[in-house]
């Protein structure tokens, strides 16, 4: 391989033309494969005197061509990404190390994710000598040779970082083999204060932490490792940074090599004590960790929270900058160090000061948020309006560990908490204008806004008088001049929902809202908007919004267009839910606006995308963004789906919907866009179900959804089946007459009885597409009878091999709907197969299962059907068992009430017919420091009722339990499990519909019996020749019932005769 011509083609692929870039592209891609490429490669890269840009180019190739071609999986074509021949491997597994010692930061960083890559596949099965190469460079005196050492063996560990304990017996061997090594390296470091050294330090601690984030091995339980560690670690904590050595523009500092390896011992201890370390923290069950748990929480823990609290004291009096990981990892530590008795009695002497002087200044709007509000309040929005975007900011984790310490030690913390929050409000509001502190208040306010649960639930002494509390605190500053007090006022409305105001002050929270939403201030406008969703359970909001409402509407549209958050969004769909009949009117033009607002956002997801190829990985901001937006539209197809759902609007209007509605479908189903298809598939479903009716705008939907179904749906049958049930059922007049689309639904319920990627629930869709064939088109697909039979009966002849219940008696349904449909064709094919006593024995022995209403229904009309054929056409095995099945039909019909009103519970259910009492109080005269926190209640299980904790009590880790408890009920559905409850029944479907629904069973099954008695007394006489008297009193008691049904159905015929 010419090295030079390589190097050419990688200079000329960053060349400003165009045309010669992809030129030089499509060459490298014709030689990728070819023996010696891989080794060209390296030697660029490797050499210094190559060009810095082509150094770069070719380490990103070389990262992504590992990535796709080191191992090539099974299910990938060859053509896709062509072998690395073997002795292209052996040179990178000889030459990378060297190359690492000698190439430039940039270039490292890509080598380094090809190390790694190839170390998952390859070591140590197939690169065995890698660690005593590791062991050389560690060993080194070259600071830069130790330094790719440490970089090596960081690569090697995070291979191990997420491997079950089976799996990581050779990490046991690295740790045993370099730990002590790197310990000795750290420590010599640690009182070092070079960019180098704190490079060297912070990369061994990563391998640290990167070995104990999963779980903790037996060697670095031992005191003999965990000493010296914990020593460096605290001595790397404790060790002072001047404010003059390090950079002045914080973010350039926060990111400072000195302060990334504080960052990491902090890490490391958290997740000693957190994960390992503290028994309180442990499930209840026996824990691997609890003997080292109470070594630590006796040994450790203290010494690491003093020095923490003393870190802390640094920076409250402004003696130490801390950065903001630092500051997470303090409070995360704090919110763990609360739940244990040793670590609480240290902690409770500075919890007030923590609250006032720790917690508080984080709560307040600061110089950043300022900042960001400025030049970027979308971003602002973002990360104030959703937790999950700024999940690891400081103030997030401060706001949780003040809720659990209020939660856990309430008697102790809540009323200081409360009296704090309360002066400080009071001085704002007697302080004169030129004095008063705006963003003092924004953290007054957001902090009992974190604390709202406990404030107002139902035992608490402060609870009444919140009301007192808005209206002098909270509601003046709807008009603030500082736009983030207007923000925080409507926050407060959103974090006090459950609050009950009188008529006059919910007249001035929503008048305030109103105002808000007007703002010239996006993050104002939104938090109006989500407040506004607050309000609007009350029935004077309600009333006064209606005149207002396309207003609003069209308010929250424009907001959607300007900022993508799905929070907005659900502030629509409540809006549709609640205004459904207010609404209808517009219906037409709030799906056009909807639909406009989709397409812009996929417009952008396509320009984000374009950013984002097989070649080019993305950043995490790209996809941020193509997260934000992809949740957006997530939300406005659910707000189009509800909006078609809740209206009661004219077939023409229906059909004005589909139609603007339309580009939407199509747009999804062609572009692939699988994030957004449960929510196609339910527009889809809505259109159809609820207009009973499929439409040929509807029509000309099916065919894309079968391709989308070939091409990349097969995984979403589940979401697809209840639009694919409605063509069937409600498009059956154009169904039964069109070949085509029979052909399609049964390429695609064998593609699912038949995939290897799909399971058993998926499997269940096909059975249940099956069955709405068979019942929907009954004398119109005999010719699929015997394919469908043939698709469960392999599942049937190996049933001990189902593990799904569900699936079982689907498989079985099928048989028997075929049963129902033509009785002689099916017993035919059973014959022919051999199955026909098999089968019936299957059946007979899974009836109880039949526990639904509809499943009832189908074992009486099926067996019904079978009562009809003559006995001497019957095969033998039936005329044998004749007297059998007919005690099949009447157990079925004696359990079949009380499935009926199980169904009839579910439906009250779903059509709400419940009861809630609203009960206010008066408001009375604010003063929060009134709560001595004792009367807060002690024994509720909700967040806000939580058991009052004493000093020396651990708090139970309500999480570890619940994690337990997961793991329990996942346990039951492993595939060595012998806990799975494979007995349980199906449950009822409130909104199911089927033709079974107008067929009454009790005049079906008498009209068969006298049928038999009149017509063929023989068939007759065999059926009913082991009738008891019990039986006989229970026919009669169903005839009884046939007759009511038939009278009132008769009664019914005569009323609407009369009315016409």
């Amino acid at each position: 391989m010419d090295t030079h011509a390589v190097y050419q083609l990688f200079n000329a692929s960053y060349h400003p033309d165009r045309n010669i870039q992809k030129q030089a592209e499509l060459q490298i891609k014709q030689i990728e494969g070819l023996p010696g490429f891989i080794s060209a490669l390296l030697q660029i890269v490797g050499s210094e005197i190559s060009e810095l840009g082509v150094r770069q180019a070719v380490a990103i190739y070389l990262k992504n061509r590992i990535r796709k071609a080191w191992r090539i999986d099974e299910d990938i074509p060859l053509s896709v990404a062509a072998p690395i021949t073997d002795e292209d491997r052996e040179v990178f597994k000889v030459s990378i190390i060297q190359i690492l010692v000698t190439a430039p930061n940039a270039v490292r960083l890509q080598l380094l994710d090809s190390l790694n890559k190839v170390l998952t596949y390859d070591y140590p099965n197939h690169w065995p000598d890698f660690m005593n190469q590791i062991h050389s460079l560690l060993s080194s005196n070259d600071t830069r040779v130790v330094y790719v050492g440490l970089l090596c063996l960081h690569e090697v560990v995070k291979v191990y970082q997420w491997k079950s304990s089976e799996l990581r017996e050779p990490l046991i061997d690295i740790v045993k083999s370099t730990f002590p090594a790197i310990l000795q390296i750290g420590q010599n470091l640690v009182n070092e204060n070079s960019v180098d050294a704190a490079e060297m330090l912070k990369t061994l601690l990563k391998s640290y932490s990167s070995v104990i984030q999963y779980e903790l091995i037996l060697p670095l339980q031992d005191n003999s490792s965990l000493i010296p560690w914990g020593t460096l670690l605290l001595q790397i904590v404790a060790k002072p940074l001047a404010d003059d050595s390090m950079p002045v523009d914080l973010e350039e500092r926060e990111s400072h090599p000195l302060w990334k390896a504080k960052k990491w011992s902090y890490r490391i201890l958290n997740r000693l004590f957190g994960r390992y370390g503290n028994p309180a923290q442990l499930s209840g069950s026996p824990n691997q960790y609890l003997t080292f748990a109470e070594n630590f929480i006796e040994n450790f823990a203290p010494q690491i929270l003093r020095e923490y609290l003393h870190q802390t004291e640094l920076w409250i009096q402004k003696k130490q900058w801390l950065s903001n990981k630092v500051l997470y990892f303090l409070s995360d530590f704090y919110k763990d160090a609360i739940t244990h008795k040793i670590t609480w009695q240290i902690f409770k002497s500075h919890s007030a000061t923590i609250v006032s002087d720790f917690i508080f200044p984080q709560l307040c709007f600061s110089d950043q948020d300022q900042e960001l509000w400025e030049e970027d309040p979308v971003e602002y929005v973002h990360k104030k309006v959703d937790p999950l975007e700024d999940f690891t900011s400081p103030a997030i984790v401060a706001i949780t560990f003040l809720m659990d310490l209020a939660k856990y030690r309430k008697k102790y913390t809540f009323a200081t908490t409360l009296s704090l929050i309360n002066n400080i409000l009071n001085t704002y509001l007697e302080a004169p204008p030129e004095a008063k502190n705006p963003r003092a208040k924004d953290g007054a306010l957001r902090m009992i806004g974190c604390l709202s649960n406990l404030v107002l639930h139902k035992k608490s002494n402060v609870g009444h008088l919140m009301e007192s509390f808005f209206t002098t605190h909270v509601f003046p500053e709807f008009r603030s001049e500082y736009p983030f007090l207007r923000a925080r006022a409507c926050d407060m409305l959103i974090k006090f929902s459950d609050l009950d105001f009188q008529k006059v002050n919910l007249g001035i929270a929503f008048q305030g809202i109103t105002e808000c939403m007007g703002d010239s201030e996006l993050p104002v406008k939104v938090q109006a908007a989500l407040a506004l969703q607050s309000l609007i359970r009350h029935d004077i909001v309600k009333d006064a919004l209606i005149p207002n409402l396309q207003v609003v509407m069209q308010e929250l549209l424009n907001l959607t267009n300007q900022i993508d958050v799905d929070t907005l969004v659900t502030v629509m769909e409540e809006f549709v839910e609640v205004f459904s009949e207010e609404l209808s009117p517009f219906a037409v033009q709030l799906c056009i606006q909807m639909r406009e607002t989709f397409l812009r956002l996929m417009q952008d997801l396509e320009e984000s995308h374009a950013h984002i190829t097989k070649e080019n990985y993305s950043s995490s901001g790209e996809m941020d963004e193509v997260s934000d937006k992809t949740m957006a539209a997530t939300g406005v197809l659910k707000t189009i789906s509800t909006l078609m759902l809740s209206l009661e609007t004219t077939p023409e209007t229906f059909a004005e919907l589909e139609k603007a509605l339309l580009p939407v479908i199509t747009y999804t189903l062609e572009n692939s866009i699988i994030d957004l298809y449960d929510e196609v598939f339910d527009i889809i479903d809505s259109c159809t179900f609820s207009t009973k009716n499929v439409s040929p705008i509807m029509w000309s939907v099916f065919e894309p959804i079968y391709k989308t179904f070939k091409d990349s749906g097969q995984d979403y049958i589940e979401e697809m089946l209840p639009a694919l049930d409605n063509y069937i059922s409600y498009g059956k007049d154009v169904f039964v007459q069109n070949h085509n689309l029979q052909g399609m639904i049964y390429d695609m319920i064998e593609t699912v009885m038949k995939s290897d990627r799909l399971i058993e629930n998926d499997r269940v869709c096909a059975c249940k597409l099956i069955e709405s064939v068979l019942l929907n088109c009954r004398g119109h697909v005999d010719k699929y009878i015997e394919p469908f039979l043939g698709l469960v009966f392999g599942y049937l002849g190996r049933i001990e091999e189902i593990t799904s219940s569900e699936f079982k008696i689907y498989c079985i349904e099928t048989v028997v709907n075929a049963l129902f449909y033509n009785p002689m064709q099916t017993l035919r094919i059973l014959e022919e197969r051999g199955l026909t006593q098999g089968f019936f024995t299957i059946w007979f022995n899974n009836l109880e299962k039949f526990s639904r209403v509809h499943d009832k229904k189908l074992v009486i009309v099926a067996l019904c059907s079978l009562l009809e054929i003559p006995l001497e056409q019957l095969p033998p095995t039936l005329q044998n068992g004749w007297p059998q099945m007919f005690d099949g039909i009447l157990n079925t019909f004696k359990t079949l009430p009380k499935a009926e009103a199980a169904r009839q519970q579910i439906k009250k259910f779903y059509e709400g017919i419940e009861s809630d009492d609203d009960t206010g109080e008066e408001s009375k005269e604010f003063d929060l420091s009134q709560d001595d926190g004792k009367n807060i209640n002690k024994d509720e299980e909700d967040y806000d009722e939580v058991e009052e904790i004493d000093d020396d009590e651990n708090v139970t880790d309500e999480d570890a339990e619940y994690l337990e408890f997961l793991a329990k009920e996942a346990a039951k559905y492993s595939p060595d499990s012998d806990l799975k409850d494979e007995d349980e029944d199906m449950e009822e479907e409130a909104l199911f519909e089927s033709p079974l629904d107008d067929i009454d069973v009790y005049i079906r099954f008498q009209e068969i019996l006298l049928g038999l008695q009149q017509h063929n007394p023989n068939s007759y006489a065999h059926l009913t020749k082991n009738l008891n008297l019990e039986k006989s009193n229970f026919i009669s008691t169903i005839f009884s019932i046939a007759d009511e049904h038939r009278k009132a159905q008769q009664e019914l015929i005569n009323q609407a005769n009369f009315e016409d």
